[in-house]
């Protein structure tokens, strides 16, 4: 393990003593939004919240291996944390894996499930892949084979494109789970299309059907399955956990209010008793981190800008946010470091602002109590995962 030292390195010290829990609550990987510095910000605020990097594709890693540090490199405080990869050649998937378990990841996570052009439309990629079961396998396989003792799951969609029946998530979780040993699955619970939605259109026009998600968990009761996609506040967290389900992945909501939704993780989701942390606490140690890091790979690599970013959120619906986010654009154009920037910025922020807990909000409406009948499969169908059918239409083509 490489990085991580100095006030921070109490935390994993912490996490450790605090041991896995039987359930997850976890932040989605999410490109140009979960890089190192949001998930140290994370981390400073919940101690348990699974945490995943953005995701990396596999020829980037395999290709540039002089610059693996700034792209694998973490704090060890950053533990639970999943690598997520990008690619389809279980070759090339075997060969990043294997490049990037010295850095100690927790896991590593097979994307299956993003529907970008950039991703998707470049051979079998992202969401494509789920058209091509076996070749998930045979990747997932591989990367198990070259990293033993690395647990591997697969982050995927219920279906893609006008395939999107319950039959046909059904098998891409059975063949998957029969090729490897891949014991855990997250489930976006929309389908993914690719042609004609941007990936924001895709986050939020397919329909949400939760039901296919906990329909997977009465048929693969050995199996592992985390929900995620459109959950925005911890209740709904609680709620999905209750279900049944083994996980519930929060996105853009953990990143866009990281104090309300990750700084309430550790003690409604976990039950752990509240630490009293405030925001001002959590600034004085992310400053250590940032300006420790500041152009560590090269002049503005990282640069103040970027250590900033994920703190824009921090103050998020709070008196003075608008005007301390307006001060910091301001004080960017001048400061050398971070910690200035913070002296210079944060006495526009009310004292009760930056010294109170994270607020709880009131119950939302549950999402998850008028679910659909769960679907069924048909009598041939249903546990025969030596009988899946191999449609030729749906594989990819990787000549």
């Amino acid at each position: 393990m490489k990085g991580g030292r100095g006030v921070l390195a109490f935390l994993w010290e912490l996490i450790n003593e605090g041991g896995g829990g039987v359930v997850q609550s976890s932040v989605a990987p999410m490109m140009d939004w979960t890089d190192n510095h949001y998930r140290t910000l994370a981390r400073l605020i919940s101690r348990r919240a699974w945490l995943y990097t953005e995701m990396i594709v596999a020829d980037a890693i395999n290709h540039q291996q002089e610059n693996l540090d700034r792209m694998l490199e973490y704090p060890e405080f950053q533990h639970p944390i999943v690598l997520q990869l990008g690619g389809s050649s279980p070759e090339k998937l075997s060969k990043a894996a294997q490049l990037a378990k010295t850095y100690g990841y927790d896991e590593i996570n097979l994307n299956c499930g993003c529907p970008s052009d950039k991703v998707a439309g470049h051979g079998c990629f992202g969401a494509s892949l789920m058209l091509d079961p076996q070749l998930v396998g045979r990747a997932l396989a591989a990367i198990a084979e070259g990293c033993p003792g690395i647990p591997v799951t697969v982050k995927c969609r219920i279906g893609v494109d006008h395939f999107d029946t319950y039959e046909f998530l059904y098998n891409f979780v059975a063949t998957v789970a029969s090729m490897s040993p891949t014991e855990h699955f997250i489930i976006h619970s929309r389908k993914a299309i690719l042609k004609g939605l941007s990936p924001a259109a895709n986050r939020n026009i397919p329909p949400l059907k939760y039901e296919f998600v906990y329909a997977l968990i009465n048929d693969f009761p050995h199996l592992k399955f985390t929900l995620n996609g459109g959950i925005d506040n911890i209740h709904q967290v609680c709620e999905g956990l209750k279900k049944g389900a083994h996980g519930v992945m929060l996105g853009r909501a953990a990143y866009n209010s990281p104090w309300a939704i990750l700084g309430n993780v550790d003690n409604v989701v976990y039950g752990e008793a509240r630490q009293g942390l405030t925001r001002r606490q959590v600034l004085e140690q992310y400053v250590e981190y940032a300006d420790a890091n500041l152009h560590k790979h090269g002049f503005k690599k990282p640069s103040i800008r970027h250590l900033v970013k994920p703190l824009l959120h921090l103050f998020h619906a709070e008196a003075g946010a608008g005007q301390w986010r307006r001060a910091v654009d301001e004080s960017l154009r001048h400061s050398e470091d971070v910690r200035s920037l913070m002296k210079e910025t944060l006495s526009i922020l009310p004292d009760f602002v930056l010294d109170s807990p994270p607020p709880l909000e009131v119950s939302m409406e549950p999402v998850f109590c008028d679910l659909p009948p769960l679907p069924r499969l048909s009598s041939t169908q249903e546990h025969k995962y030596d009988k899946i059918v191999e449609d030729e239409h749906l594989l990819c083509n990787h000549s």
